[in-house]
């Protein structure tokens, strides 16, 4: 018997254990998966753990060396790693830094040199040093000579200078004196006698008496001023009576009052400009020519006279400095040396400041040129700096380099004796070897 199925009989059903089984096979892969990360996770733990561990032993290990050094030998150890690191950076901005000064450096000392130049500003100086006395007529010569000469006599031993009588000129009479101070008191106690009209030994004896007692009331009272006018006191009284000979003393035609008002006024403004000390450069340029007026003794340039009557009077060592530096004797000490150098420079070679006779000038400049090369083994000779050094090349065949500080000691010597020059003279000698050869032709 057959038996047919239709659809309406047929039917499939899933078993409950088949579910199951898919199921947990679901659940074991997410857990397998789950299970790989966290082998992966641990693995990672280990490694950091390897990692922490090695730095805990560095760590351990210089903690154990540090322990047994001192807190200053550690910080070395610091401060060493912290240069080596930061040298690169430093030397960068050390650079940029210096490339930045470069620029503005000449500009900056320009601009200071310019204004304190503007502050030392004074009437071009036209002064001469003259001593000439103008008589009424010529028959005052014969009253001033006197009966065999004895007035013409008694007034140059009071007065310390030489009376010179012209034919040239018959209505003038000169004086003529290495001091300036003989040489204005004389002028003023014959002005005197002349007015007067009483002209004998006894008389002239009283009026030159007389006139040196108010010159040196001039020279106290000019010496105060001008202490007053560049803004130095509480100098000692016989201090500023040697500053007030600057009154009747010349250099070149610059009168010394006026040249160091001038100069103190210029290095105090550079000195405020850049922050020097302004007391120093102050009495540096009131005293840095005190040496030329300073009468007691002969021996020394007025540089090495001034020093002495500076340490006399007991003044800081920073001015003796100055005076002693003024015009590079000796090597600069400090930045108000400087000051004063510059300061000094700039008053007596600015136009109209000074005046000197040229073929003088020049005469005195081939002087130092000639005397150099009169010795054996010079080559040439270069008087520089308005003769303020001379430079020296020498024949490097003849002089050797053992030879040349006794070279330049015999030269200075020479010209202290020959030449009258302001101030020291520098003698720099140059010897240059050199080798030459030619390439052969063929």
């Amino acid at each position: 018997m057959q038996r047919t199925f239709g659809p309406k009989n047929f039917s499939l059903q899933t078993s409950p254990n088949l579910n199951n089984e898919t199921e947990l096979a679901k659940r074991e892969g997410i857990l397998e998966e789950r299970e790989r990360q966290i082998s992966q996770k641990q693995k990672l733990l280990e490694e950091k753990g390897e990692q922490l561990e090695n730095v805990r032993k560095d760590l351990v290990s210089k903690l154990e060396k540090v322990s047994s050094m001192s807190k200053e030998e550690a910080q070395k150890i610091l401060l060493e790693n912290l240069d080596s690191e930061l040298a690169g950076e430093f030397s960068k901005r050390i650079k940029i830094a210096e490339d930045e000064v470069r620029l503005v450096a000449d500009e900056k000392a320009r601009e200071i040199l310019a204004e304190a130049m503007l502050h030392g500003v004074t009437d071009v100086i036209g002064e001469f040093t003259t001593s000439k006395v103008k008589l009424l007529d010529e028959e005052m010569k014969g009253r001033i000579i006197g009966k065999e000469g004895r007035n013409v006599r008694t007034f140059e031993q009071a007065t310390g200078v030489d009376v010179v009588m012209d034919d040239e000129i018959p209505d003038t009479l000169i004086l003529s004196s290495f001091d300036p101070i003989r040489r204005e008191i004389a002028k003023v106690a014959l002005e005197r006698l002349l007015e007067d009209g009483r002209i004998q030994p006894q008389r002239i004896e009283e009026i030159v008496e007389k006139t040196k007692s108010d010159i040196n009331k001039l020279m106290r009272a000019a010496g105060e001023k001008l202490c007053q006018d560049v803004g130095v006191y509480n100098l000692p009284v016989e201090l500023i009576d040697i500053i007030g000979r600057f009154k009747y003393r010349y250099s070149f035609g610059q009168n010394l009052i006026l040249h160091t008002q001038e100069e103190t006024q210029i290095g105090v403004a550079i000195a405020q400009m850049i922050g020097a000390d302004v007391n120093v450069v102050r009495l540096g340029c009131l005293l840095h020519d005190i040496g030329k007026v300073v009468t007691e003794g002969d021996e020394g340039t007025h540089v090495e006279k001034g020093v002495m009557l500076a340490k006399k009077f007991q003044l800081p060592d920073k001015v003796i400095n100055c005076i002693a530096e003024h015009h590079e004797d000796q090597p600069f000490s400090a930045i108000e040396s400087i000051i004063v150098y510059i300061a000094d420079a700039i008053s007596g070679g600015r136009p109209g400041a000074r005046h000197e006779n040229v073929e003088d000038y020049i005469k005195r400049m081939a002087d130092l040129e000639k005397i150099a090369t009169s010795f054996e083994g010079v080559e040439k000779a270069f008087a520089v700096q308005a003769g303020r050094e001379v430079r020296v090349i020498v024949v490097p065949d003849k002089i050797s380099d053992e030879e040349l500080p006794k070279l330049v000691h015999d030269i200075a010597g020479r010209i202290s004796k020959e030449v009258m020059v302001p101030g020291a003279v520098k003698i720099t000698a140059v010897r240059e070897v050199r080798a030459t050869e030619s390439t052969m032709t063929i």
